[in-house]
């Protein structure tokens, strides 16, 4: 029997009618048929290289589908359940423990799962770590995410950028020419810069400084030893969920002294103090992520994610380099993003009409999201945990193909 035809009996006997029965109750067939439609689905979804909102592993989609209706025994949904029920807080709890695991984050650090983006974090950051009556914090400007922090750090503090504005961010100049601030507050960086494609193939050395980094587009993308900074920030939407949740992991010691024109829903202790439920969370953005941090922990953890990463950047750049007459990369070679692959088609400006040209052919190939960023243009492959080797080799195959069909209009 059908869940439909269970119900008009269930409410036909209203005194027995359990409406949380009524949510789990399927019958044989409705499940089989739900599996049809999910091989179904598998096969109409595109390829996504999106910078993010970025893909999710199906494994987590399935299972976030198997779920909606009803969360376990709760009779409700994640997207109707309460913030203060017993079933969220063992749900956060959980979320935490599975994250800690994956990053072995040593116990004086606290967790936090905030609202704001990493956006949020260019304004919390220097309101709850600048200290002194005139603060200077150290900000590493490599490209457009770390700009921006500079610029909203700036409002609350002195911003000392650590070397001269480059003339492009395609590189990043090593750590013995950068003039770094004795007792500034902190020092700021973004360790992957989605829009140019710049990634530190390094962690800055910055002494007794705390050291801030923006993770919001490689954390859990390769292992990473936690107690090297003081403060770590990272949005979910590209590697460990969806949008609507910020992961913020801080040293206890650099917590409790917010300025006191820090607002309160960016003060980290009242955050830590209340279990990132100090106002309602985003509860099913947390919900995602927890099972994504369950998929990558069954995937191997952040140790194959680094191996899965270096290999399927590794295919493009390759491409990239034996075709280097078609395409150009747009970042030195140490610095490229193993996460976001930029570079332009047929000459280093960029041919504005071949880039339209491959954006559209990839598209009827069911390869979406290609474009590069407004603010540069080009060709941007995101290749975040979500995206397969399989995936990306099916992009350097539409290139190859792209790239000799080029060849062969040019005169000879």
């Amino acid at each position: 029997r059908c869940v439909t035809l269970y119900q008009s009996e269930a409410r036909q006997q209203a005194a027995t009618w359990n409406p949380r029965e009524e949510r789990v109750y399927h019958c044989q067939f409705c499940r089989r048929k739900r599996a049809r439609a999910m091989n179904g689905f598998r096969e109409k979804r595109a390829v996504n290289f999106g910078p993010g909102p970025a893909k999710l592993s199906v494994d987590v989609l399935e299972r976030a589908q198997r779920e909606l209706y009803c969360f376990e025994d709760t009779g409700v949904s994640v997207l109707e359940m309460s913030h203060r029920s017993a079933s969220y807080t063992e749900m956060n709890k959980a979320t935490e423990s599975a994250l800690r695991r994956l990053l072995s984050i040593p116990n004086n650090y606290k967790v936090l799962f905030l609202q704001g983006g990493g956006t949020g974090q260019f304004s919390a950051v220097p309101l709850n770590l600048m200290r002194g009556e005139n603060p200077v914090a150290d900000y590493v400007v490599t490209g457009n995410w770390s700009n921006k922090a500079a610029v909203e750090a700036a409002k609350y503090l002195k911003v000392n950028h650590v070397f001269p504005k480059l003339s492009k961010f395609s590189t990043i100049p090593d750590q013995t020419e950068w003039s770094l601030t004795p007792g500034a507050s902190y020092v700021y960086y973004c360790a992957n810069e989605t829009v140019h494609g710049v990634e530190f193939p390094f962690v800055p050395d910055t002494g007794d400084v705390p050291l801030v980094c923006d993770m919001s587009s490689n954390i859990l993308t390769k292992e990473v030893d936690v107690s090297k900074f003081g403060v770590i920030v990272a949005g979910a939407q590209k590697n460990i969920g969806s949008a609507g949740v910020t992961v913020v992991i801080v040293r206890e010691d650099l917590i409790g002294k917010a300025h006191p024109m820090c607002p309160i829903i960016l003060d980290y202790k009242v955050n830590s103090d209340a279990s990132s439920v100090y106002n309602t969370p985003p509860v099913y953005s947390v919900y995602i992520m927890k099972l994504v941090f369950e998929w990558i922990d069954q995937q191997g953890g952040a140790k194959v994610m680094g191996e899965n990463n270096r290999a399927k950047s590794g295919l493009v750049y390759t491409t990239v380099e034996e075709f280097d007459d078609v395409f150009f990369p747009t970042v030195e070679k140490p610095y490229r993003s193993r996460l976001n692959a930029t570079f332009r088609i047929g000459c280093a400006e960029g041919n504005v009409e071949l880039e339209q040209k491959f954006v559209s052919e990839a598209a009827k190939q069911n390869m979406i999201s290609l474009k590069g960023h407004r603010s540069v243009g080009g060709i941007r492959v995101s290749m975040f945990n979500a995206v397969t080797k399989d995936e990306v080799q099916q992009l350097v195959k539409f290139m190859r193909e792209f790239a000799f069909q080029l060849r062969q209009q040019q005169p000879k």
